[in-house]
């Protein structure tokens, strides 16, 4: 499935993950590792693709407790763009980036306009 509801290929959206009920149960010394794999799959369900990228500052923000105390939320700043790469299987890719924020509360997900940063 290509395109979805016509949207455009390219698109930035703002979200807010519950890591807390994401990790519950979670051995302490697999926590933050099953974070990023966590974060990588909400990634994949919300853009649709399959390569998905996780900035190094989000993950040093999920490490930044340690392995066992990971955030309880974390906001994230995922953005669909296009693999330059000819091999790639994907035409498109998702990268997720860390939005640091003083509170979760009042947040929603947003649709961020692109601020012409195509590398």
């Amino acid at each position: 499935h290509k395109l979805l509801h016509g949207q455009s290929d390219l698109v930035t959206r703002e979200y807010t993950i519950h890591l807390h009920k994401l990790l519950h149960g979670q051995t302490f010394k697999k926590r933050a590792p099953r974070a990023i794999r966590e974060v990588k799959k909400f990634a994949t369900k919300a853009m649709f693709t399959k390569d998905v990228r996780v900035d190094t500052k989000l993950n040093k923000a999920l490490w930044a407790t340690g392995v066992r105390n990971v955030p309880k939320r974390i906001r994230v700043r995922l953005s669909r763009k296009r693999n330059d790469d000819e091999e790639a299987e994907e035409k498109l890719y998702t990268l997720v980036e860390h939005v640091p924020v003083a509170s979760f509360k009042e947040l929603e997900t947003k649709v961020v306009e692109d601020m012409g940063d195509d590398e």
